[in-house]
């Protein structure tokens, strides 16, 4: 590890939103830093000052002004800014520092033309929405679901629900009727707005069906609001209204409902792969807090700058792009399929769209680099000033490809955090240099440890990601689990006090962290723990290999078990053992003899997430002999008809 690819420039500290923070804490707080390290230790040890200090720093609007930071750091349970009101939707509309006719959400898709929306004309979109909320009887704690694509009308709704204190969930319209009724039966939603369909590429997806299914299948629901996005022509299904009518004119003001701190501002779900999707409960001040927070002071966003996230509404990245405007950066929203025409389609609307900072995931780099793509030759990106890179660890090379081929002056951010906590815990800052292979800091405030197996905090070696200490994102608890036991159990169950996030992750002497996949997917061998990330990078940069999945099945007499690997092959191309031997080769000579697989076995799929991740668990309990209806919840995966050969090789194998 560690190339240095980009160094910060001599005077970051007066360009840069961090560096303006800096100059903030001096005069008004008396306190000086010499870097990013000593700014990062006070802002996990005085958790009442640092966030306190963002609450002030960013002039957070509030109706009632807390009583104090927090009321004590034990987790769960921590308490922060009690007595505060304020509203999320209030504060994401100020745009600070955007007029009424700068754009500030800039939309793009393959179902429709493009469009713009001013900070004006925003504003005035949310007013109207709300007072249509409102007259279908939407008030505070009341759900409102929206199974639509990442397109205006999605983002508006949410701003209009959080505005009238009620609660907002979204599923992308991918996601098929059991995934769906499985969320929203747990939080039952009072409105359903729902598109017709969209298309993807060229392809047009029909979702009447799927939307009758979800009506049919939700008791709670009272009102249904038809976004007529496939067929603009099209009417409303029998019992709904169309989503004109919901957006009327009115001359009804846009007003704020002043929430507590900790009010559910929306309910994001697990991936739901084994078992129920757990549905996690975010709070408008947490949120508001960690976004400005990370948006500003770690991605140096601000007024002047186009953020574009490539995400669907089904990801928490969604949730994080959209808070964009409360830093005063505008927003790019995409809709359809990134690699149609061909996998230039995103850089190309980049370059379209004036972004500078450009957001994806480790997958999508990794295949524009196998691709053999230069979006550099293929679209003017130099407006570009930050990549942003999550959803899988990011190894080295897919550093190098983008320093090399994107752009060399900008700076990569390598990013991971999750749905729970709703943010990156661990990424990028202005101050510190990029090292390949490596995500450059803890965020501020994220106190992230690695524990080695006996539950002491290592340095330089490989152990499980915890944070030991409050952050005001962690859940407000999950939907109702009155006791907060399915709370405690989800993350408090290993380390009494901390948070198992369930990741390995190894914290070098310079504070640059390497995630090597989910600590529930260990690869074991005599003892060594090794992550799957580094494992995918070697077999998958082979031109013959698409897709690959490990796992190791334990002796149960303490032997070194067995190392199964299966492969995903380009088009056409059968695994023969001169192939076999090639794999072998590569990992034994790039990382060690422990990685070399007992067997290597060709697949036609590797089960997949909704988001795109793969499913090392419930392969691993299918071959252990659980039935696949058990080892999995079949509506979170993209494929889940993939499972099947896994079940058809675990009746082949000798017990």
């Amino acid at each position: 590890m560690g190339d240095v690819l980009w160094t910060p420039p001599a005077d970051v500290r007066e360009r840069s939103r961090i560096g303006a923070y800096l100059r903030w804490l001096a005069e008004h707080r008396g306190l000086e830093f010499a870097d990013y390290d000593a700014l990062w230790q006070w802002s996990v040890t005085d958790l009442d000052a640092f966030w306190r200090s963002i609450w002030d720093h960013f002039a957070v609007v509030a109706h009632a002004e807390p009583t104090a930071t927090l009321t004590d750091p034990a987790m769960p349970g921590t308490r922060w800014f009690p007595g505060a009101t304020l509203n999320y939707a209030e504060n994401v509309l100020r745009m600070p520092g955007l007029g009424d006719d700068d754009p500030v959400v800039v939309a793009h898709g393959q179902t429709r033309a493009p469009e713009t929306l001013t900070a004006a004309e925003l504003r005035e979109r949310v007013r109207r929405v709300a007072a249509g909320l409102r007259r279908l009887g939407v008030g505070p704690g009341d759900r409102v679901a929206a199974y639509a694509p990442n397109i205006p009308e999605t983002y508006v709704l949410l701003l209009a629900t959080a505005s009238l204190g009620a609660i907002f969930s979204s599923c992308a319209p991918e996601f098929g009727t059991r995934s769906v009724t499985d969320r929203w039966q747990q939080t039952e939603p009072k409105v359903l707005v729902a598109v017709d369909g969209y298309r993807y590429g060229d392809k047009p997806v029909d979702r009447r069906a799927e939307v009758a299914a979800i009506r049919a299948a939700l008791p709670s629901l009272e009102h249904t609001v038809a976004v007529a996005y496939l067929d603009p022509a099209g009417d409303p299904p029998d019992g709904a209204i169309g989503w004109a009518e919901l957006a009327a004119p009115t001359d009804e003001p846009l007003t704020f409902a002043a929430v507590p701190f900790d009010h559910p501002l929306y309910v994001l779900y697990s991936s739901g792969t084994t078992g129920l999707p757990k549905p996690i409960v975010h709070g408008h001040g947490g949120i508001l807090l960690e976004h400005l927070k990370m948006l500003a002071l770690h991605h140096d966003l601000g007024p002047g700058d186009r953020f574009l996230w490539f995400t669907t509404t089904g990801w928490m990245m969604w949730n994080f792009l959209v808070s964009g405007p409360a830093v005063g950066a505008a927003i790019v929203l995409f809709d359809g399929n990134p690699g149609h025409p061909d996998l230039g389609a995103l850089w190309r609307l980049a370059a379209e769209t004036g972004t500078t900072y450009f957001g994806t995931s480790a997958p999508f780099l990794l295949a524009c680099r196998k691709g053999g793509l230069v979006p550099r030759d293929v679209a003017d990106l130099s407006a570009l000033r930050g990549v942003g890179s999550t959803g899988a660890p990011l190894p080295a090379e897919g550093f190098t490809w983008v320093y090399d081929n994107v752009g060399g002056r900008l700076q990569l951010q390598s990013l991971s955090g999750g749905t729970d906590v709703c943010t990156g815990f661990v990424g990028g800052v202005p101050l510190l240099p990029v090292h390949a292979g490596e995500i450059t800091c803890r965020a501020l405030g994220a106190r992230v440890e690695a524990r080695s197996a006996d539950g002491t905090s290592v340095v330089g070696e490989l152990g499980e990601l915890v944070i030991t200490a409050p952050m005001p994102s962690m859940p407000v608890g999950f939907w109702n689990d009155l006791d907060g036991e399915r709370y405690r159990e989800a993350y408090f169950d290993v380390y009494p006090g901390v948070w198992r996030h369930g990741d390995w992750i190894t914290i070098n002497s310079r504070g640059g962290c390497v995630i090597t996949g989910r600590s529930d997917a260990t690869l074991n061998r005599g003892g060594v723990r090794l992550g799957t990330a580094e494992f995918y990078s070697v077999v998958e940069g082979l031109d013959e290999v698409v897709d690959s999945v490990v796992v190791h099945l334990e002796d149960d007499e303490g032997g070194a078990g067995e190392l199964l690997l299966f492969v995903v092959l380009a088009e056409g191309l059968e695994l023969d053992d001169e192939l076999r031997r090639r794999i072998c080769r590569e990992l034994r000579t790039a990382l060690s003899p422990r990685h070399v697989p007992d067997e290597i076995h060709q697949v036609r799929a590797v089960p997949r997430t909704l988001s795109a991740k793969k499913l090392e668990v419930p392969v691993k309990k299918i071959l252990t002999g659980v039935p696949v209806d058990r080892a999995a919840a079949k509506g979170a995966l993209a494929n889940p008809e993939s499972l099947t050969a896994f079940a058809a090789f675990a009746q082949r194998r000798p017990s």
